[in-house]
């Protein structure tokens, strides 16, 4: 039996997994997220989810961590002006 903490399914899958990948290449918090849960979006089931509405909470997810970057882009920018 796999360990899914080390190991969890939605992950393994890949040559690289992201967390190797992003700490390898030490990537920020928010496009480490944004890379995780694209690469996981339509392998992991959530709780109450079928598989379609699964994909779409992980896709959301990406776009929020990515909302959440631009918001910041654009404070820096006023602060800078």
């Amino acid at each position: 039996m796999s360990d899914i903490v080390k190991e969890p399914s939605h992950y393994t899958m890949w040559k690289i997994e992201p967390i190797t990948f992003i700490m390898d290449n030490h990537l920020p918090f928010h496009t480490g997220n944004i890379i995780k849960y694209a690469m996981r979006a339509g392998y992991k089931l959530y709780d109450g989810e079928d598989e379609i509405g699964s994909e779409i909470t992980d896709l959301r997810k990406v776009m929020r961590y990515a909302e959440m970057r631009i918001e910041q882009l654009d404070r820096a920018m006023k602060d800078y002006i």
